[in-house]
């Protein structure tokens, strides 16, 4: 390696870590560096970040990594940012970060969606935002905080995501990145644009002006200020792309770029994705659309808040288990013969807002082992809800790949091979929210002319994981009774409303 040779650098803010990632000019991992971010929850259903400590944590993270590879910062050419989508990240009008951020998997304001459910506010909003309403979107946020809040309302200065905010503070200059906001009910699809009569239908429009310029995921939107550089290492002037939502870049990093291909990422949030070439009317179901990298193409979820978040939140409580202890317990039970379920609705669920967690079906005879296949196997069903509904939409899917945590367990994929009876391709790269953000700025620095560019540059090698047809049969049996049980839970939760219990 060259003392000269030039980098670029990606950083991650995800659930439960802060990556920072150096990349060389033909996209390769040369180094990563990870720090744990913490989630506070003062009160049930809250998910709250601190601004301040989230920042520290960033530039701790990049100055580790630089001073551990002796690589300096005059050889960083570029910075792209990936974060987790939708959540709130608020300055006030001084430019001070006001309160704690609060991330998508927070349920504050589920009371605020319920009641705008009863308006038919999501139906008016949909054919203009292509979002469904979610209680962790900005726009529920915004809402609580305006009536639970106020005072904190009326000092709103700037209205921002996670990427947004620590690329201010990398350079001080104020935006809002493309293929997030996109996302945020505020945002209208069929302008480009925000759109003021959003805002006004969602009763939020003294925010208006707090709303910074739209930003593309390459575009240069500041360089490195003199106080950044001091505190992480890089140098005063670097460039710092737009940044990506981490779905996106997930989806770069597998290699999605046409109607052929699917990509689950399994994390906090379950997710099924898939790209588009326009807007549909008269779909089965309202798939949220966002925009992506590529021009007049779109990224498609179905997506909710049961992945495997809902595995690291059970084993914190059972103490140091490790990962391979937790596969090895599963593994060693028959496929699909336990009576146990378990709904992976700790952070949400995709079968109503009033849905909780739970197992059931537990006896005397069940051990932990059970527990955590039925967690296994719970995450893997909920995904099959938003996979069987986007195949509804992408008919002519050739491939799944899949992303996240849980592809470092064979027998996590190989269930999921299982359930779906699809074969699992699994691209071999490690943090797709790093390596995505520096494609983004090694295209936004000239050295790829587009994101289509750097994916046909950048393959990566893809393992596959053929499904056990046999087991495929006796956990179709299982999801159907998985299915019951949610129709059952949902018929009491309609019946505790009907009767106001």
């Amino acid at each position: 390696m060259s003392e000269k040779e030039p980098f670029w650098l990606g950083i991650d803010c995800g659930g439960t870590y802060l990556k920072a990632g150096l990349y060389n000019s033909q996209g390769k991992e040369h180094s990563i560096e990870r720090c744990p971010v913490a989630t506070l929850s003062p009160r049930p259903g809250y998910a709250e970040r601190d601004m301040q400590l989230l920042w520290r944590r960033c530039h701790e993270t990049v100055a580790a990594l630089l001073n551990r590879t002796g690589i300096s910062g005059s050889q960083i050419k570029g910075i792209g940012i990936s974060a987790q989508g939708k959540g709130l990240f608020l300055l006030d009008k001084q430019d001070r970060p006001l309160g704690n951020a609060i991330l998508s998997s927070d349920r504050r304001a589920l009371e605020i969606v319920q009641r705008w459910q009863q308006d038919a506010i999501p139906e008016k909003l949909y054919p203009h935002t292509r979002q469904t309403l979610w209680t962790g979107h900005p726009a529920s946020l915004l809402r609580w905080v305006k009536e639970h809040d106020h005072q904190r309302y009326q000092q709103i200065g700037c209205v921002m995501m996670a990427h947004d905010y620590l690329r201010w503070c990398l350079t001080g200059k104020k935006g809002c990145e493309e293929s997030n906001i996109s996302e945020s009910n505020l945002y209208n699809m069929n302008t480009g644009d925000y759109d003021p009569q959003l805002t006004r239908w969602l009763g939020i429009s003294e925010i208006d002006s707090a709303l910074p310029p739209i930003v593309g995921s390459a575009e240069i939107c500041g360089e490195i200020t003199a106080q950044a550089a001091t505190l992480t290492g890089l140098a005063a002037g670097t460039p710092v792309v737009g940044g990506l939502f981490d779905v996106v870049s997930t989806a770069i990093c597998a290699g999605l770029h046409d109607e052929h291909t699917l990509n689950a990422v399994m994390g906090t949030w379950a997710v099924t994705s898939g790209i588009a070439h326009g807007i549909r009317d008269h779909e089965p179901f309202p798939y949220v659309y966002g925009r992506y990298v590529h021009p007049q193409q779109y990224i498609v979820h179905e997506a909710s808040p049961t992945s495997s978040g809902n595995l690291e939140w059970l084993t914190a409580q059972w103490g140091d288990l490790s990962f391979d202890e937790i596969n090895q317990a599963v593994a060693s039970l028959p496929k699909a013969a336990s009576d146990v379920f378990f709904l992976p609705f700790l952070y949400g669920s995709n079968a109503g807002l009033e849905m909780t967690s739970g197992f059931y079906g537990m006896q005397a005879l069940h051990t932990r082992a059970h527990l955590l296949q039925a967690v296994y196997e719970g995450v893997v069903f909920c995904h099959m809800t938003h996979l069987n509904r986007m195949l509804e939409r992408f008919t002519d899917v050739q491939a799944l790949r899949v992303t996240g945590g849980p592809t470092h367990s064979d027998v996590w994929m190989q269930m999921l091979a299982d359930v779906s009876g699809l074969a699992i391709e699994l691209p071999q790269v490690e943090e797709t929210g790093c390596s995505g953000a520096a494609l983004a700025a090694l295209v936004g620095t000239g050295v790829y002319p587009d994101f289509y560019a750097a994916q046909q540059s950048l393959k990566h090698d893809i393992r596959t994981i053929e499904p056990d047809m046999q087991a495929h049969a006796a956990y179709q049996h299982k999801y159907h009774r998985y299915q019951l049980l949610i129709s059952a839970l949902q018929g009491f939760h309609a019946r505790i409303k009907e009767y106001d219990l």
